[in-house]
C-alpha cells in the first residue's frame, strides 16, 4: 500500500510513488479566448466552478466543452466563444495602466473569477527556509491548554476580500490547528485595520495587542509600508517599527512572536512603489534578527505566480487576495510546523 506523506512545500497530501498532488480552488480570470495557465503543467481538471468553494447555493459548474477547454500537457485553461465565464476582458480596470483605483468605482475581480480542482506532477516551489522558534506555542497546543491567537495587520490580515470570514488566512489556521489538537482552547482575534502602515500599527499596538493578552501574535504589514513617497513608510523605517513592535510585545506580554511577508500587489497600480521584495526581505531580516518566527508568503506566493496574471490572485485587483490567495497565505503559516 502507498503511504501518504505530507508535503510542506506545497502544504498537499500526496503519495510515495505516486505521480501527482492535488491542488484545490485555484482561481484565474480569462480573457476573451485567449489560453489563461495555472501554476502547474501536466495536469487533470476536476472542477472548474464559480466560487472557491464548492457547492454554494451560487456555484456555477462550467462544462468542457461547452465553457471552457483545457490542454493538460501545457496546464492551461480557455474559455470558449460561448462560455458561461465571464469575460476578464469586459473587467473595468482591464487594460488600464497605472491606474488610480478612485477613478473607477465598482473594480473588483470577484465575479470574474474560475475556480479550478486539478491533479499535477510534484514539484517543490522554491520558497526560502521557514525558521520556527514556537516551541511555547507548542507545548501549549500538545498539552491543551488555552491559546490566544492575535492577528495584527493591514487590510489583507482584516480579511480583505476573503467571500466568507472563515476563509480568512489566519482563521483558517486556527480552525486547522483547532482540528490537529482538540483538547486546546484556542481563540483568534482579529486586530487588524485596513489601510494601516507599521506607524498605524505602533499608534494601535496597546488597544489591539497587548490589552488582549495574547499567547502569539501574527504581524503582517507591508503592503502600505511599501507604497510611493507621501503614502508608504521608508524601508529603514518599516524595519524599525517591526522591531519596536517585538520589543513592546515581549515587555508586556510572554507572547510568541511571527512575522510574515506580503506579495505584490498589481504591477500597474499607480500608489505601489513595486519594491515588494526589499520588504519582503527586511521582515525575514527583523524576524531573524529578534529571534521570531518567519513565514515566507512572498516567496510563496511568487512560486505559485511564476506562470499566472497578478490579476488571477487579487480579488480587487489591487492589492488584496482573493480566497486561493488566502490559501496561500495559510501554507505559509503551515510551514512554521504547528
Amino acid at each position: 500500500m502507498l503511504r501518504p506523506i505530507y508535503l510542506p512545500a506545497l502544504g498537499l497530501a500526496f503519495c510515495v510513488g505516486c505521480s501527482s498532488v492535488r491542488m484545490t480552488g485555484e482561481s484565474v480570470v480569462l480573457i476573451g479566448q485567449e489560453k489563461g495557465r495555472l501554476a502547474y503543467e501536466h495536469i487533470s481538471v476536476s472542477s472548474v466552478r464559480s466560487t472557491y468553494r464548492d457547492h454554494l447555493p451560487t456555484t456555477v459548474h462550467y462544462e468542457a466543452g461547452r465553457d471552457y477547454l483545457i490542454d493538460p500537457a501545457a496546464g492551461e485553461i480557455q474559455r470558449t466563444p460561448q462560455s458561461r465565464i465571464p469575460d476578464f476582458s469586459t473587467n473595468i480596470l482591464y487594460g488600464k495602466e497605472d491606474f488610480n483605483h478612485g477613478n473607477f468605482p465598482g473594480y473588483g475581480n470577484g465575479k470574474f473569477f474560475a475556480f479550478i480542482d486539478y491533479s499535477f506532477q510534484a514539484r517543490h516551489p522554491r520558497t526560502k527556509l521557514i525558521t520556527t522558534r514556537l516551541e511555547k506555542t507548542r507545548q501549549k497546543l500538545q498539552s491543551g491548554q488555552s491559546l490566544k491567537i492575535v492577528a495584527f495587520g493591514d487590510s489583507i490580515t482584516a480579511g480583505g476580500e476573503a467571500t466568507d470570514p472563515s476563509l480568512i488566512f489566519w482563521q483558517r489556521w486556527a480552525d486547522e490547528l483547532k482540528a490537529k489538537y482538540p483538547t486546546a482552547k484556542i481563540e483568534a482575534i482579529n486586530g487588524a485595520t485596513g489601510g494601516d502602515t507599521t506607524a498605524n500599527g505602533l499608534q494601535r499596538l496597546q488597544a489591539k495587542v497587548l490589552d488582549q493578552k495574547p499567547d502569539v501574535v501574527l504581524i503582517g504589514f507591508g503592503m502600505n509600508d511599501h507604497n510611493r513617497e507621501g503614502f508608504g513608510v521608508p524601508l529603514e523605517t518599516f524595519a524599525e517599527n517591526l522591531r519596536t513592535m517585538i520589543d513592546r510585545i515581549r515587555a508586556s506580554t510572554s507572547a510568541e512572536v511571527v512575522l510574515y511577508s506580503t506579495f505584490p500587489p498589481n504591477p500597474k497600480w499607480h500608489f505601489g512603489s513595486h519594491r515588494m521584495e526589499v520588504y519582503a526581505d527586511a521582515t525575514a531580516k527583523v524576524a531573524q534578527e529578534k529571534g521570531c518566527a518567519f513565514a515566507d508568503v512572498y516567496h510563496r506566493w511568487q512560486s505559485i505566480a511564476e506562470r499566472k496574471k497578478p490579476e488571477d490572485l487579487l480579488g480587487n485587483n489591487i492589492n488584496h487576495p482573493n480566497d486561493f490567495g488566502h490559501w496561500i497565505y495559510l501554507e505559509a503559516l503551515n510551514e512554521l510546523g504547528l
